[in-house]
């Protein structure tokens, strides 16, 4: 049995094909009569009817699928971006198609070929570093793009980020109306705009509530990851340094202090207090709950599809740059010092 055609639809509904065409495509719906759409949209349910893409894209040089550039789907953070993203895209006729670089450049320049190849109409990108010259190429090649938690260097881009600032700002002054001084900062890769910046507000926060701005304080992590900042921790700890509390560039890094306070035997909160970054899933449900800056991840993602949709029919608009505000979830983890 042959699969039905436009041609099928348009005979069931009644209507010319070019009227059909424009019935089943979600942008172009709205130049049709609303009674008529729905006729459409009956007999090619009816039917069975499913337009074929690559037709379409031959036709319109649109292959209505997005890319979504990760660097880490086993990241808590991703999925509700993703959500958000997809979201969006699907009521606009739009498809995302998902690659994940796993943090290597050479595999992410691979992916993001094949990508091109397949004909996207854009790229939604988290995986942004200071320097990337990849992005500054695409961005030379005049392909559409929209910057997910992260910013660029010398690259104008649209892009939407949470509000970092304020975030290790409220994580700060909490640990502080707890009467905790000697506070560490386990930073992000400081290869990122999201690290550096986590950094910079950590100290400006420090200061600003007159605590101890020993630089000693501060050590960065080589990725987001829970295995990082386990070392990094230990590094802290190894050196001698009195502290009472950890302010994490990410939850994934608090969670590796909590493996090397689990190793060592301390006890958090009673002997350190933590604060993750992103609020991901579940953490309530951790020994303690770890209390986190929470972040509007699937907001993010529904942001940066409609900035990106927008870019399609709005060439000449500048980039903007949008910042989300954040929030601090108080949980178990942190607690005024015993010492």
């Amino acid at each position: 049995m042959r699969n039905p055609t436009l041609r099928d639809v348009a005979d069931a509904a009644g209507v010319h094909a070019a009227t059909a065409s424009r019935a089943l495509n979600p942008e172009t719906r709205r130049l049709v009569n609303p009674e008529t759409a729905k006729r459409v949209l009956k007999a090619a349910e009816t039917l069975g009817y499913q337009p074929n893409p690559i037709a379409r894209s031959l036709k319109t040089s649109k292959s209505r699928t997005i890319g979504l550039v990760v660097p880490d789907l086993t990241n808590p953070l991703f999925p509700p971006i993703v959500r958000g993203v997809e979201d969006v895209l699907g009521p606009a006729g739009y498809t995302a198609v998902i690659v994940n670089t796993d943090n290597d450049a050479g595999r992410e320049e691979a992916l993001v070929s094949s990508l091109r190849q397949r004909q996207v109409d854009g790229l939604i990108v988290a995986t942004a570093v200071l320097d990337h010259p990849l992005l500054r190429t695409l961005d030379e090649q005049g392909v559409r793009m929209v910057l997910v938690n992260r910013r660029t260097e010398g690259l104008d881009v649209p892009c939407i980020t949470a509000d970092d600032t304020a975030g290790i700002k409220m994580a700060v002054e909490h640990l502080a109306g707890l009467g905790h001084r000697r506070i560490v900062h386990v930073a992000g890769p400081q290869t990122t705009s999201t690290g550096v910046l986590r950094a910079s507000a950590f100290r400006t926060a420090i200061r600003d509530a007159g605590l101890d701005d020993d630089s000693r304080l501060v050590v960065a992590c080589d990725f987001w990851s829970e295995g990082d900042g386990a070392r990094a921790i230990r590094e802290v700890l190894d050196s001698g340094v009195d502290l009472t509390a950890v302010v994490a560039g990410n939850d994934l890094i608090a969670l590796g202090c909590y493996d090397v306070f689990a190793e060592r035997g301390i006890v958090c909160p009673k002997d350190v207090s933590v604060v993750g970054f992103n609020d991901m899933p579940f953490l309530d449900k951790l020994g303690p709950p770890l209390t986190s800056v929470s972040v509007p991840q699937h907001q993010i993602g529904a942001e940066a599809a409609r900035m990106l949709l927008e870019s399609f029919h709005e060439t000449d608009r500048p980039s903007r740059s949008v910042l989300l505000p954040v929030s601090l979830a108080v949980r178990g983890s942190t607690a005024p010092p015993s010492h």
